[in-house]
């Protein structure tokens, strides 16, 4: 699935900082005969169903009046859970030392999917080491990332 399209985020994001969340990230993807439209949301102290619930009721009321989805669509609003999904270069910086695994756009030497520790961000640069290797990837390079929950 992939990060929503920059008018579905410009109706999303101000509906979820009214409801006092973060907007941790907005995935969207074909599914069936639809689409589903999946709204990552935090707050200080983590979120709960209630939370979910709320700004789920509020953003359904919002998207259907501006009918930036044109036909049916399935939309979910989750925590980021123990293997946050990572959207921006803030979220890569803020999760340094972290283990992620990664999906990249466009593989290298045929390998798409790769787990490593982050090093860092560099201007627009993401930094990862892949166990000898050391990966540094545009983030338009990056389909999808997640932290690996560590026990």
């Amino acid at each position: 699935m992939r990060q929503a399209p920059a008018h579905i985020q410009a109706v999303v994001a101000p509906v979820v900082a009214s409801m006092d969340c973060e907007l941790v990230g907005i995935e969207y993807g074909r599914q069936g005969k639809g689409g589903l439209l999946r709204v990552y949301i935090d707050k200080e102290g983590g979120v709960d169903v209630n939370d979910c619930q709320r700004v789920s009721h509020q953003l359904s009321g919002v998207l259907d009046v501006e009918d930036v989805i044109p036909g049916q669509y399935q939309l979910e609003i989750s925590s980021p859970g123990l293997d946050r999904p990572l959207f921006t270069l803030e979220h890569f910086a803020r999760f340094v030392g972290h283990r992620v695994k990664l999906r990249l756009v466009t593989p290298i030497d045929g390998q798409r999917k790769f787990k490593g520790t982050l090093e860092g961000v560099e201007d627009d640069k993401v930094i990862v080491n892949i166990g000898e290797n050391e990966l540094v990837l545009a983030l338009d390079a990056i389909d999808k990332a997640n932290l690996i929950a560590e026990f």
